[in-house]
């Protein structure tokens, strides 16, 4: 990928694209890698950029503005001033004034269609072109620090949280990463397993051997119920994001989040204290290893003078130094960036395995790791997890692996969306939710048949890699690479690695789980928010004192309750004239000391969607307007406005950029009602096509007296009444 320069007689770096370019003989894309994309001119032809912009977008031409598409000015929030716009309605509703639909002929220009949708859905094609040797030594360094912190915490996780054997969690960083850096939008994102998604794995395994479907000391069978939740994780996920519900990002609540994220970290702590100070077999013994976290904090308690003095001595003391190399770091960081690159995790797994080998401390009853190959399955073994024989499992983790899917991707989308992308590293790789499922669950459906924990991004990995010199997905490969070469070669080396260090690097994630709360709750406490404070204890207590699939089950059902109790109450709004000026208005409610109520006219602004979730109040709302003149009136009060004050009623609708049948039934019913009463009814600022032709054929727009009462703004609503009121008069 170089060439040699006949002037100077060296060799001159070129990027990756063009070497690739000139080896397909066409280019892969429409812009060289080298110089900036082709600037947009500013004057397009009519089919062209300007128009293509404009399709289905909420922002059609306007009724009742002079050219059509231009709309009143807003302020674009429920509490700001509404000024009126001038001139006189058009409503031209010819075909050719229609938004044009969207096709390849609008985009400008483009060389090679397939080229660039190839490269949007499978991003590996728009990056890999724009790769150069310059990205190389970034991109190894980073992958080689995660992969000296993560790898050892990889085996922890299998081997103490998923109840699996330690090399199925290594499978994981082999497989996920290369597949997610060819599928990816997200370039920095390191996908690899985490504490709260193998613990939830690990519940699936005891639950499997509850039930008898497997047996407590069966590795294989282990493996394949890891395997068959993963692969059932990344197939939820996958059709997630083929049916475009890249949306459900939004849907959990912080609240929901921080509660379950601190009860996984609680859970996870005290499940490592057992091992940590050397009474797994006892508790295993005593039935409390499937126990709650109580059941296990009591069992502590009451055996607290048995524990193995060796054992909690190497667990605290390597839990002990961890810590203090992380605060060094954070401490240090601002200064001395280049301190993220210390292996202070591989470091204390090697002195550990060391120090166990050559005093003889696995003779003094320190368990240690042992073989990692696993002999019961083999290595890299692939095993179908949709199989008629596995019915039973996939029963059993058909919750679960739901709950696994949904905090990945939301974790996942979150370090996404906080990463960006670098100046110096691969650009125009836009992050999509959907493609981001997609890459997810192509991921985890591979993982899960060579039985890996499920992967998912992870913020502090991935912050890792960009701070040490990741330009590009490249660093994924890397990682993968360097992994698939640790199995192979490595992994003999840990054989008296003491299974009280990797206790105690899952204790520090833990810790990590758990840290955050504190802030949380002191943020929510200062605002009053104990509707939040509630959900969170909630969920943290059910938890710690049930199980993970209660506290999960609450959790997400209240936050679907507080979502849709929160969608159906209608806002609507009264408005009013801002004293002194002459055509400008505001909410009524929330600044009565200077908005003054219009005489013998209702003016309600409907500020959001219309649908069938939240017009099943609106008559109710509108009643309260039109007795009180406020929402927040009781209606067992007696009638505050006299039905004179109600002789017109205008309708603000700018926020109503949609409407579906339910809405526009509603909304006819109340037209319907207040015509039979001689009320007169207008709208104005209607800024949405595809509205207004529901508006017509329910009738309404006939209904409430045709074009004319369709004006740009309440200023012309008003006089239209007015003159309209003289004109009825004998």
């Amino acid at each position: 990928m170089t060439d040699p320069n006949p002037q100077g007689g060296h060799l001159e770096h070129r990027s990756l694209r063009d070497w690739l370019a000139n080896f397909f003989r066409a280019p892969l894309s429409n812009s060289s890698a080298d110089s900036p994309p082709e600037r947009i001119p500013e004057t397009l032809e009519p089919n062209d950029r300007t128009r293509l912009l404009k399709l289905d977008d909420g922002q059609g031409p306007a009724y009742g503005t002079r050219d059509g598409l231009s709309t009143p000015q807003v302020d674009g929030g429920p509490e700001g001033h509404i000024r009126n716009g001038n001139g006189s309605p058009t409503f031209v509703q010819g075909p050719e004034n229609l938004p044009p639909r969207t096709g390849s002929g609008l985009a400008w220009p483009v060389k090679n269609h397939k080229t660039m949708y190839l490269s949007y859905y499978i991003p590996f094609f728009n990056w890999i072109t724009q790769y150069r040797w310059s990205f190389l030594r970034g991109d190894l360094i980073a992958a080689l620090t995660i992969a000296s912190i993560y790898i050892p915490m990889a085996l922890s996780l299998a081997s103490n949280l998923a109840h699996a054997p330690a090399i199925n969690g290594l499978y994981s960083f082999v497989f996920m990463p290369l597949l997610y850096a060819i599928l990816g939008s997200s370039p920095l994102l390191v996908v690899g397993p985490e504490a709260a998604g193998s613990l939830l794995t690990g519940t699936i395994v005891k639950t499997s051997v509850k039930q008898g479907h497997s047996q407590e000391d069966d590795e294989a069978a282990s493996a394949m119920v890891v395997g068959i939740a993963t692969a059932m994780a990344g197939a939820m996920i996958l059709v997630a994001g083929l049916t475009r519900l890249g949306f459900l990002d939004n849907v959990l609540s912080r609240p929901f989040l921080r509660g379950f994220i601190t009860a996984i970290g609680f859970v996870i702590f005290v499940d490592q204290l057992i091992p940590e100070v050397g009474l797994a077999d006892l508790a295993k013994e005593a039935g409390v290893s499937h126990g709650s976290t109580v059941q296990k904090l009591v069992f502590l308690a009451g055996n607290i003078k048995s524990c193995h003095g060796l054992t909690a001595a190497v667990s605290f003391g390597s839990f002990a130094i961890i810590m203090l190399f992380r605060t060094i770091k954070k401490a240090l960081e601002p200064r001395y960036p280049q301190v993220v690159y210390f292996p202070d995790r591989i470091l204390v797994v090697i002195l550990s395995a060391i120090l166990t080998w050559r005093l003889g401390w696995y003779e003094q009853g320190l368990e240690v790791l042992g073989s990692v190959q696993n002999t019961a399955t083999g290595l890299f073994a692939f095993r179908w997890p949709f199989q008629i024989k596995h019915l039973k499992h996939v029963r059993t983790a058909m919750s679960t692996s739901f709950i696994i899917a949904i905090l990945g991707f939301f974790e996942s989308s979150v370090a996404a969306k906080g990463l960006g992308e670098r100046r110096d590293g691969v650009q125009g790789m836009s992050v999509s939710a959907n493609r981001e499922m997609v890459a997810l669950g192509v991921a985890n459906v591979v993982g899960g048949c060579f039985m890996a924990l499920p992967a998912f991004g992870g913020y502090g990995r991935s912050k890792v890699n960009a701070s040490t010199g990741a330009r590009s997905p490249m660093s994924s490969i890397f990682l993968s690479i360097i992994t698939f070469i640790v199995i192979m070669v490595l992994l003999p080396y840990l054989y008296y690695l003491p299974k009280a260090v990797l206790c105690s690097t899952i204790s520090v994630v833990a810790y990590s789980l758990i840290e955050e709360c504190p802030h949380d709750v002191a943020f929510f406490i200062r605002l009053r928010g104990w509707t939040e404070l509630a959900l969170m204890l909630l969920i943290f207590v059910s938890t710690i004192f049930y199980s993970l699939e209660l506290g999960i089950a609450l959790g997400i059902g209240l936050s679907i309750l507080i979502l849709i109790r929160h969608s159906t109450q209608p806002r609507i709004q009264i408005l009013g004239k801002i004293a002194g000026t002459p055509d400008q208005y505001d909410n009524a409610e929330m600044h009565a000391e200077n908005v003054e109520l219009i005489d013998g006219a209702l003016v309600v602004k409907i500020p959001e969607p219309l649908t069938f979730a939240n017009t099943g109040d609106l008559k109710n709302r509108l009643r309260r307007l039109e007795f009180y003149g406020s929402n927040r009136a009781h209606p067992s009060l007696p009638r505050l406005r006299p039905p004179e004050s109600n002789k017109n009623v205008i309708f603000d609708v700018h926020g109503v950029t949609s409407i579906d049948g339910s809405g526009t039934q509603v909304l006819s019913e109340i037209v319907n009602d207040y015509i039979n009463l001689g009320v007169s009814v207008y709208f104005c600022r209607l800024s949405n096509r595809s509205v207004f032709r529901m508006f017509e054929r329910s009738g309404i727009v006939d209904r409430c007296g045709g074009m004319s009462h369709f004006v740009t703004g309440v200023d012309e609503a008003l006089r239209l009444a007015e003159s309209e009121g003289h004109a009825s008069e004998p």
